[in-house]
This record gives C-alpha cells, sequence and structure tokens, in this order.
C-alpha cells in the first residue's frame, strides 16, 4: 500500500499518537519535542486525517486522534520499508546490523528466542 510521504514533523506527531494510542492535541504538543503552537499541532493532525493517517472521535467538546493503522501493523510496514530502503530488500542484512549494534545489549534469553524464531521459519520454509 502506497503511503503518502509525511514531515518530520507529522511523523512526530504520528509516532506520539502510536505511543500514547488516543490523544487529544494538548496530549499530542505535550508529548512532542521542541512542541510547536497548538494551531500547528491541530493542523499536522488535520493534514494526517486527510492523508488517512489518523481519524477523530468526538469526545465532549475536544477532539481525541487515533491512528487508524494499529501499531504493530504500522511498525511491519516501516520496516518492511527500511530493509527495502538501507539493505537492499534483504531481510539478512537488516538482522545482521540490528544483531552487531545490540550484541552485547542481547542476554542469553534473548538470544534464545531469537534461535527460536529462526527455527520456527525455517519449519515453516520460508
Amino acid at each position: 500500500m502506497p503511503v503518502p510521504s509525511l514531515s518530520r514533523r507529522e511523523r512526530q506527531v504520528l509516532d506520539v499518537l502510536h505511543r500514547l494510542g488516543r490523544a487529544s492535541a494538548a496530549d499530542v504538543r505535550e508529548a512532542l519535542p521542541d512542541p510547536p503552537s497548538d494551531s500547528a499541532v491541530r493542523t499536522h493532525l488535520r493534514i494526517l486525517e486527510e492523508k488517512g493517517h489518523v481519524h477523530h472521535e468526538q469526545d465532549g467538546p475536544r477532539y481525541v486522534y487515533l491512528p487508524v493503522v494499529e501499531s504493530e501493523e504500522a511498525g511491519r510496514s516501516a520496516l518492511r520499508h527500511l530493509v527495502r530502503t538501507f539493505f537492499d530488500g534483504t531481510p539478512e542484512r537488516a538482522v545482521a546490523a540490528l544483531l552487531d549494534d545490540a550484541s552485547s545489549e542481547l542476554s542469553d534469553d534473548d538470544l534464545d528466542r531469537l534461535d527460536d524464531l529462526i527455527q520456527r521459519a525455517r519449519a515453516q520454509g520460508r
């Protein structure tokens, strides 16, 4: 599914909504780094709604915004894009880069879980 391009600030607003699940414009503003004005946040939310990334619900006198796509699916889509863009579409290269950067932070339990995922993928013939 093609995704309309997002500005840096639109991406930040959408990231906040994914992290919070649902939020008012004031909640979003409070969670943003170097927050813009209230009207700028509302403008970004309106643009994200026009682009189909968020929708709103009426909650008394205010709007509450929610991401259209669940966080997990948005993460998978972003990861697919990252692998295509920076790792020539090769998941092995992406995983190798992650393991190289995080290898000292991975516990034996983490490595066991990764090994289990690899074994399951092999069994499923991926």
